[in-house]
C-alpha cells in the first residue's frame, strides 16, 4: 500500500502547538521572573496564540487523519487509535484545499465511516514554488472514485 498523506501530520498536529506556547508564553516567564510582574507586551502574543491554538487548530488541524493509505479500489484511513477501510465507491465528492497550511483533501463519503460522513487529510506534496499548482493525489482520488462509483451503479 503506498502512503499518500504527509509525514508531517504528526509534527503539525501533536510537535508545533507545544512549540508555539512555548514561543509565546517564554519571554512573558522571563520578564516575570525578572521583574515580578506580567507586562502588556509579553502577555498579548502569548493570549494571542492560546486563542488562535484553541479556536482555530482545532478545525484546521486535529480533525485531520494521521494516515491514509491507497489500497487501490479503497483507502485505510488511520486516526489515533481508529482505523478503518474507505471504499472509493463510497466517495461522493473530493475536494482539494491548497491555500491553507497544512493543504488538505476532504473526502465526503456516501456511507459514514467511523470518523463520519467525512475524512480529512493532508496529502504528499512535491515541492513546487507554484502556490496555485493542482495536488495529484487529489486529482487521482476524484478519477479514481467516479470510475469506482460509476462501476459500482452498474453492477
Amino acid at each position: 500500500m503506498k502512503r499518500i498523506s504527509s509525514k508531517q501530520t504528526f509534527y503539525v498536529k501533536k510537535i508545533l502547538p507545544v512549540i508555539l506556547f512555548a514561543v509565546a508564553f517564554a519571554p512573558m516567564l522571563v520578564v516575570y521572573s525578572e521583574t515580578g510582574s506580567f507586562h502588556p507586551g509579553t502577555v498579548a502574543p502569548a493570549i494571542l496564540i492560546a486563542i488562535v491554538l484553541a479556536f482555530i487548530y482545532p478545525k484546521l488541524v486535529w480533525g485531520l487523519a494521521d494516515e491514509v493509505y491507497d489500497g487501490g479500489d479503497y483507502l485505510l484511513v488511520k486516526r489515533g487509535d481508529l482505523e478503518d477501510r474507505v471504499a472509493l465507491s463510497d466517495v461522493m465528492n473530493v475536494s482539494a484545499s491548497m491555500m491553507v497550511n497544512p493543504p488538505r483533501i476532504t473526502l465526503r463519503l456516501a456511507r459514514p465511516s467511523k470518523f463520519g460522513n467525512e475524512v480529512m487529510f493532508s496529502p504528499i506534496r512535491p515541492a513546487t514554488l507554484n502556490p496555485f499548482a493542482r495536488n495529484a493525489v487529489a486529482d487521482d482520488l476524484i478519477v479514481r472514485a467516479d470510475a469506482a462509483r460509476v462501476k459500482r451503479a452498474r453492477a
